[in-house]
């Protein structure tokens, strides 16, 4: 389950999964879907790889959320696929989407940073959930 919530003039992102992988994944898939809105019509034809170090869960999905923003911004690729590997000492994963296109992907918000405000990562009811608000 993914979804988002208002806050003030933030957007928040929850996200509850069965597993770690599983949780980042939906987590950079509900980051994209904040930025793109039709997020179905991102194409998969460029693929990249990210490393993201960090023991801490919470600082883990921050940095990983923030190299997801950052490959948008500088790059204007929309990243909507996600294959996540979470281990003890970070995040190895790899990406598929497109550069942004204009004339077919229609804009939701403009995300200018992801927040510590509220961030949590924690077990809960058999899975994980996870909560993160962005500055939009």
């Amino acid at each position: 389950m993914r979804e988002t919530f208002e806050h003030t003039a933030d957007l928040g992102l929850r996200v509850v999964a069965p597993d770690l992988d599983t949780l980042f994944a939906e987590a950079a898939q509900g980051l994209t879907s904040m930025i793109v809105a039709n997020l179905d019509q991102v194409q998969l034809v460029r693929e990249v790889a990210f490393r993201v170090p960090g023991t801490a869960r919470d600082e883990l999905l921050f940095d990983w959320l923030n190299e997801i923003l950052y490959a948008f911004e500088s790059g204007h690729l929309l990243l909507a696929r996600f294959d996540v590997n979470v281990g003890d000492t970070g995040l190895e994963a790899t990406a598929q989407g497109e550069p942004l296109d204009f004339d077919r992907h229609q804009l939701e918000h403009e995300v200018k940073a992801i927040t510590y405000h509220g961030l949590k990562v924690e077990e809960c009811d058999g899975g994980w959930l996870a909560e993160v608000i962005v500055d939009i």
